[in-house]
Protein backbone atom coordinates (compact mmCIF):
# COMPACT_ATOMS: atom_id res chain seq x y z
CA UNK A 1 0.00 0.00 0.00
CA UNK A 2 1.50 3.19 -0.45
CA UNK A 3 2.39 5.71 1.87
CA UNK A 4 -0.92 8.34 2.78
CA UNK A 5 0.31 11.74 2.35
CA UNK A 6 -0.54 13.79 5.40
CA UNK A 7 -2.18 17.19 6.64
CA UNK A 8 -2.77 18.56 9.85
CA UNK A 9 -4.47 22.17 10.02
CA UNK A 10 -3.42 24.28 12.89
CA UNK A 11 -6.16 26.63 13.98
CA UNK A 12 -5.10 29.74 15.51
CA UNK A 13 -7.47 32.04 17.37
CA UNK A 14 -8.85 33.17 21.08
CA UNK A 15 -12.00 34.15 19.15
CA UNK A 16 -12.44 30.04 18.08
CA UNK A 17 -11.59 29.11 21.93
CA UNK A 18 -13.72 31.21 23.24
CA UNK A 19 -16.68 29.97 21.07
CA UNK A 20 -17.41 33.65 19.71
CA UNK A 21 -16.62 32.17 16.24
CA UNK A 22 -17.35 29.25 14.75
CA UNK A 23 -14.43 27.19 12.27
CA UNK A 24 -16.05 26.21 8.82
CA UNK A 25 -11.95 25.80 7.58
CA UNK A 26 -11.10 22.36 8.37
CA UNK A 27 -14.38 20.66 6.70
CA UNK A 28 -13.66 22.83 3.31
CA UNK A 29 -9.72 22.25 3.68
CA UNK A 30 -10.15 18.73 4.11
CA UNK A 31 -12.18 18.27 0.83
CA UNK A 32 -9.64 20.58 -1.04
CA UNK A 33 -6.72 18.38 0.50
CA UNK A 34 -8.67 14.91 -0.53
CA UNK A 35 -8.75 15.73 -3.99
CA UNK A 36 -4.89 16.67 -4.23
CA UNK A 37 -4.61 13.00 -2.54
CA UNK A 38 -3.52 14.71 0.56
CA UNK A 39 -5.42 13.20 4.09
CA UNK A 40 -6.31 15.71 6.95
CA UNK A 41 -5.22 13.24 9.81
CA UNK A 42 -5.21 15.95 12.82
CA UNK A 43 -6.62 19.22 13.84
CA UNK A 44 -5.40 21.57 16.60
CA UNK A 45 -7.04 24.48 17.72
CA UNK A 46 -4.24 27.10 20.06
CA UNK A 47 -4.43 30.48 21.56
CA UNK A 48 -2.58 33.36 19.95
CA UNK A 49 0.08 32.63 22.31
CA UNK A 50 3.69 32.59 20.66
CA UNK A 51 5.05 29.64 22.45
CA UNK A 52 1.75 27.49 21.85
CA UNK A 53 1.81 28.28 18.18
CA UNK A 54 5.97 27.84 17.89
CA UNK A 55 5.84 24.55 19.82
CA UNK A 56 2.41 23.56 17.52
CA UNK A 57 4.41 24.56 14.33
CA UNK A 58 7.41 23.25 14.91
CA UNK A 59 6.43 19.59 16.68
CA UNK A 60 3.75 19.32 13.23
CA UNK A 61 6.15 20.36 10.77
CA UNK A 62 7.94 17.39 11.39
CA UNK A 63 5.36 15.47 12.26
CA UNK A 64 3.09 15.68 8.62
CA UNK A 65 3.93 16.02 5.04
CA UNK A 66 2.52 19.15 5.27
CA UNK A 67 0.86 21.78 7.96
CA UNK A 68 -1.58 24.54 7.33
CA UNK A 69 -2.39 27.51 9.53
CA UNK A 70 -5.10 29.48 9.96
CA UNK A 71 -5.65 32.70 11.64
CA UNK A 72 -3.89 35.53 13.09
CA UNK A 73 -2.22 37.07 9.73
CA UNK A 74 -4.17 40.17 9.82
CA UNK A 75 -3.22 44.35 10.77
CA UNK A 76 -3.80 43.89 14.46
CA UNK A 77 -1.78 43.92 17.33
CA UNK A 78 -3.02 40.22 18.42
CA UNK A 79 -2.44 38.82 14.85
CA UNK A 80 1.22 37.22 15.66
CA UNK A 81 1.36 33.96 13.57
CA UNK A 82 3.80 35.87 10.99
CA UNK A 83 6.44 36.50 13.61
CA UNK A 84 5.59 33.05 15.08
CA UNK A 85 6.48 31.09 12.02
CA UNK A 86 9.90 33.27 11.76
CA UNK A 87 10.46 32.28 14.88
CA UNK A 88 9.68 28.36 14.50
CA UNK A 89 12.10 28.13 11.35
CA UNK A 90 14.95 30.80 13.06
CA UNK A 91 14.58 33.30 10.50
CA UNK A 92 13.69 37.15 10.34
CA UNK A 93 10.48 38.80 8.78
CA UNK A 94 11.05 41.16 6.06
CA UNK A 95 8.87 43.88 4.12
CA UNK A 96 8.18 41.95 1.27
CA UNK A 97 7.77 44.41 -2.08
CA UNK A 98 5.13 43.08 -3.97
CA UNK A 99 2.61 42.51 -1.02
CA UNK A 100 3.52 46.43 0.02
CA UNK A 101 3.18 47.65 -3.46
CA UNK A 102 -0.36 45.96 -3.25
CA UNK A 103 -1.46 47.42 0.20
CA UNK A 104 -0.31 50.71 -0.65
CA UNK A 105 -2.81 50.95 -3.76
CA UNK A 106 -5.80 51.25 -1.54
CA UNK A 107 -5.19 54.73 -0.10
CA UNK A 108 -5.14 54.99 3.77
CA UNK A 109 -4.37 57.74 6.75
CA UNK A 110 -0.82 57.16 7.72
CA UNK A 111 -1.98 55.67 11.13
CA UNK A 112 -4.34 52.94 9.02
CA UNK A 113 -1.39 52.27 6.06
CA UNK A 114 0.95 51.49 9.05
CA UNK A 115 -1.21 48.65 10.78
CA UNK A 116 -2.08 47.96 7.22
CA UNK A 117 2.01 47.20 5.93
CA UNK A 118 1.89 44.62 9.52
CA UNK A 119 0.52 41.96 6.74
CA UNK A 120 3.47 42.92 4.27
CA UNK A 121 6.05 40.96 7.01
CA UNK A 122 6.76 38.13 5.37
CA UNK A 123 9.44 35.45 6.99
CA UNK A 124 12.63 35.44 4.61
CA UNK A 125 12.57 32.34 2.18
CA UNK A 126 8.90 31.90 1.97
CA UNK A 127 7.27 32.29 -0.84
CA UNK A 128 3.42 33.69 -1.39
CA UNK A 129 -0.07 32.20 -1.25
CA UNK A 130 -1.84 34.57 -4.24
CA UNK A 131 -5.43 35.52 -2.21
CA UNK A 132 -7.71 35.94 -5.35
CA UNK A 133 -9.86 38.20 -3.33
CA UNK A 134 -7.87 41.00 -3.54
CA UNK A 135 -6.26 41.64 -0.15
CA UNK A 136 -2.97 40.36 1.17
CA UNK A 137 -1.25 36.65 0.80
CA UNK A 138 -0.71 33.80 2.65
CA UNK A 139 2.56 32.20 2.31
CA UNK A 140 4.14 28.88 2.62
CA UNK A 141 7.92 28.29 4.27
CA UNK A 142 8.93 24.64 4.09
CA UNK A 143 5.92 22.38 4.05
CA UNK A 144 3.76 24.85 6.21
CA UNK A 145 1.09 27.15 4.46
CA UNK A 146 -0.10 30.17 6.53
CA UNK A 147 -3.57 31.22 5.66
CA UNK A 148 -6.08 33.76 6.34
CA UNK A 149 -9.14 32.72 9.19
CA UNK A 150 -11.61 33.97 7.47
CA UNK A 151 -13.42 31.53 5.83
CA UNK A 152 -14.18 33.46 2.09
CA UNK A 153 -10.40 34.36 2.22
CA UNK A 154 -8.96 31.11 3.27
CA UNK A 155 -11.13 29.33 0.50
CA UNK A 156 -9.80 31.91 -1.76
CA UNK A 157 -5.95 30.70 -1.06
CA UNK A 158 -6.62 27.37 -0.55
CA UNK A 159 -8.42 27.33 -4.27
CA UNK A 160 -5.44 28.71 -5.98
CA UNK A 161 -3.25 25.30 -4.32
CA UNK A 162 -2.48 22.64 -6.72
CA UNK A 163 -0.52 19.13 -7.77
CA UNK A 164 2.64 21.04 -8.74
CA UNK A 165 2.43 23.18 -5.27
CA UNK A 166 1.06 20.10 -3.20
CA UNK A 167 2.04 16.51 -4.52
CA UNK A 168 0.06 14.28 -3.18
CA UNK A 169 -1.23 10.53 -3.09
CA UNK A 170 -4.66 8.88 -4.68
CA UNK A 171 -7.77 10.95 -3.39
CA UNK A 172 -10.13 9.21 -0.41
CA UNK A 173 -13.01 7.69 -1.84
CA UNK A 174 -15.69 6.82 -0.16
CA UNK A 175 -19.22 4.43 -0.22
CA UNK A 176 -22.10 4.38 2.67
CA UNK A 177 -25.28 2.43 3.48
CA UNK A 178 -27.54 2.64 6.44
CA UNK A 179 -29.57 0.03 7.76
CA UNK A 180 -32.29 0.32 10.70
CA UNK A 181 -29.74 -2.03 12.86
CA UNK A 182 -27.85 -1.36 15.81
CA UNK A 183 -24.45 -1.19 16.62
CA UNK A 184 -23.96 -3.71 18.67
CA UNK A 185 -25.89 -5.55 16.49
CA UNK A 186 -23.58 -5.66 13.73
CA UNK A 187 -20.23 -5.10 15.05
CA UNK A 188 -18.96 -9.01 15.06
CA UNK A 189 -19.48 -9.18 11.50
CA UNK A 190 -18.36 -5.48 10.97
CA UNK A 191 -15.26 -6.46 12.33
CA UNK A 192 -14.95 -9.74 9.80
CA UNK A 193 -15.52 -7.17 7.38
CA UNK A 194 -13.35 -4.71 8.47
CA UNK A 195 -9.62 -7.84 8.89
CA UNK A 196 -10.47 -8.52 5.05
CA UNK A 197 -9.85 -5.12 4.03
CA UNK A 198 -7.79 -3.45 6.36
CA UNK A 199 -6.49 -0.75 4.03
CA UNK A 200 -9.96 0.38 3.94
CA UNK A 201 -11.56 2.38 7.06
CA UNK A 202 -14.95 1.30 7.94
CA UNK A 203 -17.00 3.06 10.26
CA UNK A 204 -19.99 2.67 12.07
CA UNK A 205 -22.72 5.52 13.13
CA UNK A 206 -25.49 5.29 14.78
CA UNK A 207 -28.55 7.76 14.14
CA UNK A 208 -31.84 8.21 15.29
CA UNK A 209 -34.86 9.56 12.99
CA UNK A 210 -38.85 9.07 13.14
CA UNK A 211 -38.26 5.24 12.28
CA UNK A 212 -36.30 4.19 14.57
CA UNK A 213 -32.90 3.69 15.83
CA UNK A 214 -29.99 2.90 13.32
CA UNK A 215 -26.45 2.75 12.03
CA UNK A 216 -24.59 4.38 8.87
CA UNK A 217 -21.66 2.24 8.12
CA UNK A 218 -19.18 4.16 6.16
CA UNK A 219 -16.15 3.20 3.70
CA UNK A 220 -13.14 5.11 2.64
CA UNK A 221 -10.42 4.51 0.85
CA UNK A 222 -8.31 4.26 -2.69
CA UNK A 223 -9.32 2.10 -4.32
CA UNK A 224 -12.45 1.90 -6.23
CA UNK A 225 -13.06 -1.80 -6.80
CA UNK A 226 -12.09 -3.16 -3.11
CA UNK A 227 -14.85 -0.16 -1.68
CA UNK A 228 -17.21 -1.53 -4.05
CA UNK A 229 -16.52 -5.36 -3.10
CA UNK A 230 -16.56 -4.25 0.86
CA UNK A 231 -19.70 -2.21 0.07
CA UNK A 232 -21.14 -5.48 -1.45
CA UNK A 233 -20.26 -7.45 1.66
CA UNK A 234 -21.41 -4.80 3.71
CA UNK A 235 -25.43 -4.96 2.28
CA UNK A 236 -25.13 -8.69 2.20
CA UNK A 237 -24.76 -8.61 6.04
CA UNK A 238 -27.17 -6.26 6.69
CA UNK A 239 -30.13 -8.40 4.52
CA UNK A 240 -28.73 -11.30 6.41
CA UNK A 241 -29.94 -9.48 9.84
CA UNK A 242 -33.19 -9.51 8.04
CA UNK A 243 -33.07 -5.76 7.33
CA UNK A 244 -33.46 -3.76 4.55
CA UNK A 245 -30.25 -1.84 3.59
CA UNK A 246 -30.85 1.80 2.10
CA UNK A 247 -28.46 4.42 0.58
CA UNK A 248 -26.84 6.40 3.18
Amino acid sequence: MAKAVTACLIIIGNEILSGRTQDTNLAYLAKELNELGVRMVEARVIPDVEKTIVDTVNECRFKFDYVFTTGGIGPTHDDITADCIALAFDTELEMHPDVVELIKRREAPPEVMETRLRMARIPRGATLIENPTGGPPGFQLDNVFVMAGVPMVMQAMAGTLDKERIPGGDPVRSRSIGAYLSEGKVAVSLRVIAEEHPEVDLGSYPFYRQDGYGTSLVMRGTDEAELDEMLEKVRQMIIDFGAEPFTD
